[in-house]
This record gives C-alpha cells, structure tokens and sequence, in this order.
C-alpha cells in the first residue's frame, strides 16, 4: 500500500470507530427528546436541547474530522467504501444499547463489509498529486463533472420539494436518497478543502483564491442538508436499516463522482479494477444481508 494511502487508511478506520458510536448515541437521544416533545421525524427540533444528541454529534464532528483528513492522504475510492466499518459499529452497538437484535445473518453481513473492505484497501489506486486548488476547480469544471452536479442537484431538489412530504415517514429511501446524492458533492468539496489546507500549511497559500471559499460555501451547504435528513431517517426508521442502505447509497455516489471528477482509474490495470469494484459489491452485499435480517426483526 502506497504510504498516504496507509496515512488515509488508518484516518478513515478513527473515522469509522466514532461515526459508528455516534449513530447510537444520537438515536438516544432523539428518542429521549421525542418522550417530552414533538420527534424530529415530524419537523420538531427539541433534540438540540438535549445533551445526549449533543454527544453524538460531538462523536460524529470527531469521526468526520478524521474522514476529512483522510480525504487529504488518500483517493475517495479507497476512503469512502471504508465507512462499511462504522456499520458494523453501529449494528453491535445497537444490539447491546438499542435492543435492536442482531441475528446470525446479520453477523455474516459484517464479515462480509470487513472481506470487501480489505479487498478495497488491498487494490486502491494512488492519491493524485495536486499542486493548486486551482488544479481541482478545473476538474470541478469539466463538462462530464458538470453534468453530474447539476442532475445530482435536481434528484435532491425533486426528492426534497415532492417526495418528502408525501412519502418520507414511509418510504426510507427519500431521506436516504436526499443524503446520498448531496454527500457525494460534500466529499467531493470536502477533499478540494482539505487538499487547500494542506497546500496552505506547506507554505502555498491557497485561501487567496476564490475557488476555495466556493468549495467552503458547499460543504458548508451540504453537510446542513445532510445532517437535517440523517436526523430524521434516523428517527423515523430502525438504525441498522439506516446506516447500510445509507452507507450503500453515499458511497456508490461517491465512487461515481470521484471517478468522474478526479479520474481515480485512470492508469490501473482491469485486474485491480475488476477487484476494487468486486470488493465494493462483496460490502454492499454485507450491508444489504444486514438490511434485510434487521428489516424481517422489524416486521415481527
């Protein structure tokens, strides 16, 4: 394994163990704050009052401080698919604290995420050098890139303004979907920040360039958008549902937008991509044995 990425491998693995933790420590304390006050899922806001969501999103600020830092040593493709692990933190945790059971599939669904997350790392591509933020804005700015945002924009938009407030408390794919299209521009614009403050750090001074603030300004956008949509799939459906097909659904969009803006493959043989993407397919069908064996608990 190439040196940053071994540097961004240990980073998102931090990141993994806290975002985890952080799922069922914040599903505490929603539940708590829907004892005295309208639940989140149904637009109340008396979470923010409540110091045990606070934790968790302390524990969640923590895990995504460590992601982003990984972002910055290593290429999404090898740092996102790695969010498989804060799943199966999130299933034992949830079996111990939320008694919500984890069957004998569902530890085979782990092992399967830890299989296909070895298989991922094993066969990643090499970070790209990149000297200017500059570098990254015009990669942000090809045609292909473009056309990405501007239907990822529009999925989100149709998702948020339609189908939301008609099928959100049923359907868990509407909040998720929401979560997932707008958490691959996030990352995307979460690396291009990360890689200006390194640059900066190293003596180029990149905040000069209004790219950067734009790149800021999306993050900053998205992450609310997130957060807001976490919370309320989050309190509105069981949390070993949640975190796979949410998992499955951001990193998916995350490779595809990666692919298209950074070129991760370009230059790996079809053997390491036929393997990288094998691996990829060996966890998502972890996280969706997971999904369905919490899913038959939840019906019964």
């Amino acid at each position: 394994m190439y040196s940053s990425n071994f540097s961004g491998f240990i980073l998102a693995l931090v990141s993994s163990a806290f975002i985890g933790s952080s799922f069922i420590i914040k599903k505490k304390g929603l539940r708590k704050a829907g004892v005295s006050g309208p639940r989140a899922s149904v637009g109340g806001y008396g979470y923010l009052l409540e110091p045990l969501w606070w934790l968790g999103m302390i524990t969640m600020i923590v895990g995504e401080v460590s992601n982003f830092v990984a972002y910055v040593y290593a290429p999404a493709v090898l740092v996102t698919p790695l969010g498989a692990l804060s799943i199966i933190v999130s299933a034992v945790l949830a079996h111990f604290l939320l008694r919500e059971k984890l069957q004998k599939m569902g530890v085979l669904g782990c092992l399967l995420c830890i299989v296909g997350s070895t298989v991922i790392v094993l066969h990643a591509p090499k970070e790209r050098s990149i000297n200017s933020v500059i570098e990254i804005w015009e990669l942000a700015i090809q045609p292909a890139f473009l056309m990405y945002t501007a239907s990822a924009a529009a999925i989100a938009l149709v998702l948020i303004l339609y189908f939301s407030p008609r099928y959100g408390q049923t359907n868990i794919l509407v909040y998720i979907g929401i979560c997932s299209v707008i958490g691959s521009l996030t990352v995307m614009s979460i690396k291009a920040i990360g890689i200006a403050i390194k640059l900066s750090l190293e003596g180029t001074n990149q905040a000069k360039y209004f790219q950067t603030w734009i790149f800021a300004m999306v993050a900053i956008t998205c992450i609310i958008t997130q957060l807001n949509y976490l919370n309320m799939a989050l309190d509105t459906f069981n949390t070993a549902i949640v975190s796979p097909i949410y998992y499955a659904g951001f990193t998916s969009f995350t490779i595809l937008a990666s692919a298209i803006m950074f070129k991760d493959y370009s230059g790996q043989s079809a053997s390491s991509i036929a393997s990288e993407l094998c691996g990829f397919v060996t966890v998502l069908s972890g996280t969706f044995i997971l999904h369905s064996t919490e899913n038959q608990i939840h019906r019964h």
